[in-house]
């Protein structure tokens, strides 16, 4: 081995003798239309779609700095925190309209 390079800290040989039981094939998710609609398309090494979808069209993307215990309360939340953001901050402006800069 290279000294500049790190083991990968596992028995490769020992991975690849091993034979999955039923078990674990009872472990394995179900590749369902969810699965598919949600996976990266190649043709010949090339993608060609994206799995997520595109998205609506109406949203801008921006820079923005929060507080990090904002921010962490927020992504603390799981998958779809940006959105919900957004929502809080929607719903905040219907009680507090936005100020005009003079």
């Amino acid at each position: 081995m290279n000294g500049n390079r790190k083991g990968t800290g596992s028995d490769l040989a020992k991975v690849d003798a091993h034979a999955i039981t039923g078990v674990e094939y009872e472990e394995i998710p179900e590749l369902d239309e969810d699965f598919f609609a949600e996976a990266n398309e190649y043709v010949g090494g090339k993608l060609v779609k994206r799995g997520r979808p595109s998205g609506s069209g109406s949203k801008v993307s921006t820079t923005i700095r929060f507080d990090a215990d904002v921010l962490s309360a927020f992504r603390t939340t799981g998958r779809g925190w940006q959105t919900r953001m957004n929502d809080a901050l929607r719903d905040w402006l219907k009680t507090h309209p936005p100020m005009e800069r003079h």
